[in-house]
Parts: C-alpha cells; sequence; structure tokens
C-alpha cells in the first residue's frame, strides 16, 4: 500500500514538482522538470505500454501520458543484472524479485549446503513467485521472521507435530499456513488444535483436583465433541468454548474458597456470585446446563438468565444516512465498504458475512447479485460499486498466502477468510454493527412477510419471525391465507 504523501511546504521546498505540482524535496531533474521523491517513486514503478510499443518501465511523461525512457529522454537504471527485466531496483543493480530469491534461498539452505526439504522448496517457491516482491522481502527480513526460517531450515522433517513443538508465535503459524496452502502440509482443523492446547493449559487454573476432574469432562464430552463433529471449527464456536470453559473455571474455585463442591451448590451460592462479579458470570449456565443434563447438580437452581431484546438499534434515519454515506466515502476501502452494506442493508451478521466466497456472488457488465440464502438479490448501483472494485482488485491478491482463495473477505492468515472480530473493529469506527442489524431487521419485518425475508437473508424463520413481534408487525393473515390457498 503506497504512503500517504505529507503536506508540501512551498516555504523549504520554493520549487514545485514538475508532476503533482506539490512543495516537496526535488529528488531528480527529467525532461518534464524537477521530480518530487513521491513521484520518483511511482514513475520507477509504473508499467506498461508505451506508444512506441515498448512494454516495461514507463517513468517518462510524453502529453502527461506515461511513455518509456526512449521515448521521453529520461534517465534512470531499471535493468536487474540478475533476471535481465526492466523493474525497480533494490540494490546490487537487482530488482526486488531478484533479491527476494536470494534472500529466501538463503534463508532456507540448511547449514550443511544440502537442498532445502520437500516443504521448504514449496514455500520458497511460493514466495519467490509473490506480485510484490518488496513486500515478501520486508517480511522475511523481520528478525523474528528470518531466526524462525533459519531454524526451520535445519529440521530433517517438517511436521505439524514438530511445528506444535516450536515456541508458540503469530509466526509459526503463518509459516505453518502457507505450508498448508501451498500443499508441503496436510490440512488439518487448527482451531481445534489449538482448544485442546488451551484447555489442557486451563485445567492447571483449577485448585481442587474434584473440580478439575469434572471440568475434563466438561470439556471432553461437551465442547471437544461437538468441534470434533464440525466440519471445521469456527472462530465463534472457538472463543465461545473458552469463554464457557473460563467462566466455568472462575466459578469452580469460587466455590472451593467457599469449602463447597459443585454436587452441594444451592441457589444462594449462585445468586451471591453472579452479584457480586461481571454481567459475563452469566456465561456460567452453559456449564450449569451440563451439569444438570449429567445429574451433578440441582435442575432447580439456575443463574439469572439474560434479557433478551435490550440490545440498541439504530433506527431508520441513521441508517439511511449512513447508507447514502457509503456512496461518496474515502474513510472506508471497498472491502469495508462492501461488508458495511451487507450489514445495514441486509441485517446480515458479520460471521456470515467474511465467510461469502466468490461463488455467492455473480458480477457481469450489467448486474451484480449475491446470494445471501436460497435466492440471488441484485445490487443497484450505487450499493455495487465496492464489490465491483472488490472482484476487480481482492485484497492479499499479491502475497504468497492466496494463490488460489475463493474468500470475498481474505484474511492475513494464508488461505482463511478474515477474521470476524476484525471486520467488526473496523467497521466500529462507522457504526455499531450489531445495532445496524437489529435495526435494518426491525425496519424489514415491516415490509414483507417472515418467510420471505427468511429464506432471502440466510436466516430461520423462528429469528425473523421475533424481530417480527418486537416490531409490532403481524403477518398471521398472511399465513393464513397462505394456507388456504394451499
Amino acid at each position: 500500500m503506497t504512503r500517504p504523501r505529507k503536506s508540501g511546504d512551498p516555504t523549504k521546498w520554493p520549487e514545485a514538482c514538475g508532476r503533482c505540482g506539490e512543495h516537496h524535496q526535488i529528488a531528480v531533474r527529467w525532461p518534464d522538470g524537477g521530480i518530487c521523491g513521491y513521484c520518483y517513486q511511482q514513475a520507477k514503478r509504473t508499467r506498461g505500454t508505451c506508444a512506441c510499443g515498448h512494454e516495461g518501465v514507463l517513468p517518462g511523461r510524453i502529453d502527461k501520458l506515461p511513455a518509456c525512457r526512449k521515448c521521453s529522454g529520461v534517465q534512470l537504471n531499471v535493468d536487474c543484472i540478475g533476471c535481465g527485466k526492466e523493474d525497480e531496483l533494490h540494490s546490487g543493480n537487482r530488482c526486488w524479485t531478484c533479491i527476494l530469491a536470494m534472500t529466501v534461498d538463503r534463508l532456507l539452505s540448511p547449514a550443511d549446503n544440502q537442498p532445502p526439504s520437500p516443504a521448504l522448496q514449496a514455500i520458497g517457491t511460493a514466495l519467490k513467485s509473490m506480485k510484490r516482491a518488496n513486500s515478501g522481502l520486508t517480511w522475511i527480513q523481520q528478525p523474528h521472521v528470518t531466526e524462525f526460517l533459519q531454524q526451520l531450515a535445519a529440521e530433517p522433517v517438517i511436521t505439524h507435530a514438530r511445528f506444535d513443538e516450536l515456541p508458540a508465535s503469530r509466526t509459526r503459524e503463518y509459516v505453518r499456513g502457507l505450508l498448508v496452502e501451498h500443499n508441503a502440509l496436510p490440512r488439518r482443523d487448527e482451531l481445534n488444535a489449538r482448544f485442546t492446547v488451551w484447555a489442557d493449559q486451563a485445567l492447571e487454573r483449577i485448585t481442587s483436583p474434584n473440580h478439575r476432574d469434572i471440568m475434563r469432562r466438561y470439556i471432553r464430552w461437551h465442547h471437544q465433541r461437538r468441534m470434533n463433529q464440525m466440519d471445521e471449527v469456527t472462530q465463534g464456536t472457538f472463543l465461545r468454548a473458552k469463554q464457557a470453559v473460563t467462566v466455568a473455571i472462575e466459578l469452580l474455585n469460587w466455590l472451593t474458597t467457599q469449602d463447597t463442591e459443585l454436587t452441594e451448590v444451592n441457589q444462594a451460592h449462585l445468586d451471591r456470585w453472579q452479584a457480586e462479579g461481571p454481567t459475563t458470570r452469566g456465561i456460567a449456565s452453559r456449564f450449569l446446563d451440563w451439569a444438570t443434563r449429567t445429574s451433578l447438580i440441582d435442575p432447580s437452581v439456575q443463574l439469572q438468565p439474560h434479557r433478551r431484546g435490550t440490545s440498541p438499534r439504530l433506527d431508520a434515519a441513521a441508517q439511511t444516512e449512513l447508507i447514502q454515506s457509503l456512496s461518496h466515502t474515502t474513510d472506508m476501502n471497498s472491502r469495508d465498504r462492501a461488508a458495511a452494506i451487507l450489514v445495514l442493508v441486509f441485517g446480515q451478521q458479520v460471521a456470515d458475512i467474511v465467510k461469502l466466497t466468490w461463488d455467492n456472488v455473480t458480477v457481469t457488465t450489467e448486474n451484480l447479485t449475491i446470494t445471501l440464502g436460497t435466492v440471488e438479490i441484485a445490487l443497484t448501483p450505487p450499493l455495487d460499486e465496492p464489490w465491483r472494485e472488490l472482484a476487480t482488485i481482492p485484497t492479499h491478491h499479491q502475497t504468497a498466502a492466496h494463490p488460489q482463495s475463493n474468500w470475498v473477505f481474505r484474511g492475513g492468515s494464508p488461505g482463511k477468510h478474515l477474521q470476524a472480530s476484525t471486520l467488526t473493529n473496523r467497521l466500529s469506527t462507522a457504526f455499531s454493527t450489531r445495532a445496524a442489524r437489529l435495526g435494518t431487521l426491525h425496519e424489514l419485518t415491516k415490509l414483507a412477510p417472515v418467510a420471505i425475508i427468511a429464506e432471502a437473508l440466510g436466516y430461520s424463520p423462528a429469528t425473523i419471525d421475533r424481530h417480527a413481534l418486537a416490531s409490532s408487525a403481524n403477518y398471521m393473515e398472511y399465513i393464513s391465507a397462505l394456507r388456504t390457498s394451499c
């Protein structure tokens, strides 16, 4: 991503740039005048076909159009002595791509000068083929990345088990993801594996042996069994399981301080514990439900349930204003604007938005449709604009992390979609996604029958029916008429 320009300073730099007209330090003088550092960098990276037919770097300008060195008279060395191509040079008269390749070979080669393992050869090929070699070189030259890759190069065999033995870090998981995406390691459910490791560590926080045994059973037969039945554990399932176990451990340790076993807990205990802590203690009800089903506690004891319908909603006027602002805002990139439209117009949950693939989207010259439920929904101008931009220039398309990714919202981790929490945080600068979604569903249930909304937006009829009741929308007559006509 290009760095934003600083404001020009006419006092310090009285001569304006011959291209942008702004007052910055002049870096070079070419036939079209003094060129500032920003325009100089841009010129070295401008590629295309000159009017004379030359293909390559076009640093010059003729009638305000990019031109090659010969036609424009610009003196600039962009001839790489390594690959022979025209490109921006990094050092030693070599381009970024050649320097990246040399760096990769150096870091991934074992100390005994033997060839890298097949797994590292695969990741090396992927890194060398990055469209943005400067991004790859910047990443690989970070000290912690360099150290990790050198450590990995010394391993005779690379497996998931060996990776798990290495110190936990974001670099470890990113490199693991690269190996998986480039078929150097088999795929596995990473969140399931991470939960297993985390749960073993969490058990050590329990002070009572009896309670630790109960928690071990709860983790194994409730959370892990459910995860093992899933095709792939979602981020939401992973985080909810961790939260449920954490709060349950807090309850069990509190009972220990009261000289009380879980099997002896009564309503007074729960009322006191819940009243003395934050509202998140209500999450322990998930653990207590399991304890009830397994006959560990009296079925009559329970925590105070969370009240539904208390979350704030974005009103219709605010929704309309936000939707209109999306068509001309410069504060959001196309990815965030595309996601915001799905929240504000169609009441979609962020957790579902990040899972969309390009199989759910159809882009033609005339139309753009998206499938959220069982039917295609057309996005009309200007709502289709960010989606068209995203289809033309997808995110993370110039790195080794997504060689064949079909995700619409690609994440920073190799082969993974953007995390829902990340997108929620990005959109929070403009609006609350939860308030916006609830407000949208509140308004939509006033305009169409529950069955149609549920089918179009991918919600269950029961969920939409709750929103319809909240908005005082009554479609019983519609349903009755539908049954009569059948």
